[in-house]
């Protein structure tokens, strides 16, 4: 009788485990990929220009090339700044055309940017002259308010001058005097022509004064 040969038939690998094993391929192959995009350096975001936030310098020349830090260019800031007022604009500005709306203001304005600076000089450092000062410059820190009254203005002003006229001045007490005069007598309004052409003889006086003021004292 012949002998049969029996092969016990090997078993196939479970299909479980082979999708395990592609699984766990992707697992580390997708690690590897996010571990390199995580290290690569990321670029700034741009700033958007409405924001207001200056740029950094440029690295090739060191300058900035946004927006000014106070939200407005140098030179605007430049031009935004008034100009000084020196005795010929103040004695120009007296002598135009009083029916302007705002030549009453603006020559109060001007006059008194010119006496307060003419107070400061060193012999006119006088306690009389710091309170004139002061209260020349209490009348008139409301002028760009719309209805303020500027007859206080010009009487401070008047009152000022004279101080500084009695301080080393003695020949000018008769011109001085005038100017009191003419001082009492402005309504503080322009609306006539006759308010008009008082409050240009006004300031064209004034502004003699404080050009006869600005002189050394004869002395």
């Amino acid at each position: 009788m012949a002998d049969i040969n029996i092969q016990r038939k090997k078993s196939s690998p479970s299909p479980w485990l082979l999708i395990l094993l592609v699984l766990a391929v992707v697992a580390v192959g997708a690690y590897f990929l996010l571990r390199a995009d995580s290290a690569a350096p990321t670029a700034p975001a741009p700033v958007p220009a409405e924001a207001g936030v200056p740029v950094p310098p440029d690295s090739s020349t060191g300058a900035e090339t946004g927006p000014h830090p106070s939200g407005t260019d140098a030179v605007g800031d430049m031009a935004a700044e008034p100009a000084p007022v020196t005795l010929e604009v103040l004695s120009s500005y007296a002598q135009s055309d009083a029916t302007q709306p705002q030549y009453g203001r603006e020559g109060l304005r001007l006059l008194t940017a010119s006496l307060v600076d003419l107070a400061d000089r060193d012999d006119f450092r006088e306690p009389a002259i710091a309170t004139r000062r002061d209260e020349l410059t209490s009348a008139t820190a409301r002028l760009g308010e719309a209805g303020t009254s500027l007859r206080p203005g010009y009487v401070a002003a008047t009152a000022l001058l004279q101080a500084m006229q009695q301080q080393g001045y003695p020949e000018l007490e008769a011109e001085m005097n005038q100017l009191t005069s003419q001082a009492a007598n402005l309504s503080g309004r322009t609306a006539t022509a006759q308010d008009q052409e008082q409050t240009r003889a006004y300031l064209t006086r004034a502004a003699s004064m404080v050009k006869a003021l600005n002189q050394p004292p004869a002395r």
